[in-house]
């Protein structure tokens, strides 16, 4: 089926400054954590001010954010669930991402008309499920990532609901996250948003039969899954009907989720400008292999994943480009930028400067100085502010990027 307006796209937001660049990069909504009831503890999360401002912030932009209140909650974990989902209405939040029944009934009860998203980790992968939740009144499901682009198409002819999905980002070895590894090597638990990601550690390996160990470089992976990639099949997921399209990553820095929301805002925008006649640019292709991430995968798609999908052995994907530093004001007189360092670079570096909408090009760096107007030679004090001399025109949060290999 072929749909008539875009898709949603939704980027992660581990913190406030995540949430601002991924909605000035092209995010039509960003889906956060607050202090309770997520799956990313470690992630930074928000306070309500935090979220106060980042909603004030994405109002600006026309975007929306998500809460995600993901947990399988135990009784214990249910305290202060109904005052949560009020304040994150009066806050302005535009919908919760829930996976647990007691958690959907805290917040229909204490904020019923803050919309409900019924999360990933309810393993949604068939249309009667979907259907089950479009009649309790629920706008939105998000899929479990086992569902096939086939599966998608029949759900989306015949359950009338928005539908999520994911399109680039980390796959769970076990079962939309469902898995207990954590809690047996780390006592954290994973569904509680404690995951210890035991599935990306190395292991040594026995033969069953003698005992016998088996030799492996410290660098060599068992049990670890590849990213999922769909960059090269946008095209489908929108025919098929996918209402929203969404990037994981909460925890991954602010280069990664700036270049890889502007790559999928690129291929959304160019296909609906002529869908007919639209192809993949391979300097967008590339665009995506800057960043440090795993091999990549299309998933469970277009077939089950096998052996091949997994990562065995050493990685084989490393980045070529460090991010080396964050525009933060630029004299179009001088033809100084003002930078802060995010790792180290020197006079006579290549340097990639890009911004959203793919304002990309690569320069040599001349002159750096110091705040104060002393000559600079190399900056290597994490994140240090200094002015470096470009003669193509940056914007305030416009990005630098070395290459390293």
């Amino acid at each position: 089926m072929k749909r008539m307006s875009k898709p949603e796209l939704l980027a992660p937001a581990g913190n406030l400054e995540k949430l601002k660049f991924a909605i000035h990069y092209g995010a039509d909504a960003v889906y956060i954590g607050g202090k309770q009831f997520g799956l990313r503890a470690k992630a930074g999360n928000f306070s309500y001010e935090d979220m106060k401002e980042g909603v004030a912030f994405a109002n600006k932009y026309g975007a929306k954010v998500y809460v995600a209140a993901n947990i399988i909650a135990h009784d214990q974990d249910l305290t202060g669930a109904k005052e949560f989902f009020k304040n994150l209405k009066e806050i302005g939040i535009s919908a919760v991402i829930i996976a647990d029944p007691a958690l959907i009934d805290a917040c229909q009860e204490a904020a019923p008309t803050l919309d409900i998203h019924i999360s990933t980790q309810a393993s949604i992968v068939n249309y009667r499920t979907v259907q089950f939740w479009k009649e309790e009144g629920i706008p939105r499901v998000v899929l479990g990532r086992e569902v096939s682009l086939e599966e998608i198409r029949e759900m989306k002819e015949k359950v009338d609901i928005e539908i999520e999905s994911f399109i680039h980002g980390a796959m769970c070895i076990s079962y939309s996250g469902r898995c207990v590894l954590s809690n047996h090597m780390t006592a954290r638990d994973a569904n509680r948003g404690g995951c210890a990601q035991s599935c990306r550690w190395n292991y040594d390996l026995f033969e069953d039969s003698t005992n016998e160990n088996i030799p492996l470089s410290t660098e060599n992976f068992t049990m670890s899954s590849k990213d999922l990639s769909m960059i090269e099949h946008i095209p489908a997921l929108i025919e098929a009907g996918v209402d929203s399209l969404k990037i994981e990553g909460r925890m991954k820095s602010i280069h990664y989720v700036a270049t890889v929301v502007n790559v999928y805002r690129h291929i959304i925008d160019r296909y609906f400008e002529n869908p007919s006649s639209y192809s993949l640019d391979s300097s967008i292709s590339d665009e995506i292999l800057k960043i440090a991430q795993r091999s990549l995968t299309t998933g469970f798609y277009f077939n089950e994943p096998t052996n091949k999908d997994q990562l065995f052995g050493k990685p084989d994907r490393i980045p070529k480009y460090d991010f080396a530093g964050l525009v933060l004001d630029y004299n179009d007189e001088t033809k100084l930028a003002t930078v802060q360092q995010r790792n180290a670079f020197k006079i006579g570096d290549e340097i990639e400067f890009f911004g959203p909408n793919f304002s990309n090009f690569k320069q040599k760096i001349t002159k750096i100085f110091s705040k104060d107007g002393e000559p600079l030679q190399h900056v290597k004090q994490p994140m240090e502010i200094v002015k470096v001399e470009v003669k193509q025109a940056v914007s305030h949060l416009d990005m630098m990027r070395k290459r390293v290999s």
